[in-house]
């Protein structure tokens, strides 16, 4: 399991926020490929950007901010947030994003998805952000009325590279992770799971780590760095003590 720290960028400036709502924002750093350049030194094998504005306008709103991360790091970048056609997934792997969340459109436009994965196999991400287990859309102002598990059993065999599963609910409040809602998506697909929402301290991840074996491969965490109740190097630390056989014991 690996250990990705987030990066959200809000007009320019690092920021986390609280279940998502734009409103709700706390502003960590000004400058978000200083950021990138600190998880990276600290051991990151990915980092997950996230732009803000990019959900709300529904197009790349920060793509001078994310260039700069990625001319500082070579630790691979995951994008999220506006990316809603092929012409804005081409461009992004064109300058270098190793993996494209596609969210919104996993919901509007699944062709996009099995298109984008036909190109560019094996850096296609699907984002499945759960309110109460149904997934919300619009950069979360939406909920739909489809439920996590069955958009994610859409794109079993697709090619998909991996499904990130955020509970908005626990997003940026570090209450915990959801591990019941998580172990239930990674045993219900083939397709490796991405934790995220709610982590705050290092017991969040040790508690993750046992659901390895049905597939969650990683976790996502972002204010628990920020506010110090995490530490990167730890975490990934910890992490690497659980080879999978070691796990598959404590389960048995």
């Amino acid at each position: 399991m690996i250990v990705i720290p987030a990066i959200d960028i809000k007009g320019g400036r690092c920021v986390r926020l609280e279940q998502g709502r734009m409103d709700r924002e706390t502003v960590f750093g000004e400058d978000p490929a200083a950021m990138a350049r600190r998880w990276a030194q600290d051991g990151a094998a990915m980092i997950h950007v996230v732009d803000l504005d990019g959900a709300v306008e529904k197009k790349p709103g920060n793509l001078a901010s994310i260039q700069r991360i990625l001319d500082a790091v070579t630790v691979p970048i995951q994008i999220g947030g506006g990316i809603r056609d092929m012409d804005t997934i081409r461009m992004y792997a064109d300058i270098g994003v190793h993996r494209i969340i596609l969210g919104t459109e996993a919901i509007r436009n699944p062709a996009l998805v099995q298109e984008a994965c036909t190109i560019y196999p094996g850096r296609i991400v699907v984002g499945i952000d759960a309110r109460n287990g149904l997934v919300a859309i619009e950069g979360w102002t939406e909920t739909t009325r489809t439920r996590a598990v069955d958009l994610a059993r859409r794109f079993e065999d697709s090619g998909v590279a991996a499904v990130n599963f955020t509970d908005i609910h626990r997003d940026g409040m570090q209450t915990g992770p959801n591990i019941e809602a998580t172990r239930e998506l990674a045993e219900s697909i083939s397709i490796p799971v991405v934790a995220s929402g709610g982590v705050s301290t290092l017991k969040d991840i040790q508690n993750l780590i046992p659901l390895e074996p049905f597939g969650v491969i990683g976790v996502i965490t972002g204010k628990a760095l920020y506010a110090g109740t995490l530490d990167l190097k730890e975490a990934i630390a910890l992490t690497r003590r659980y080879p999978d056989e070691q796990v598959s014991s404590r389960l048995s």
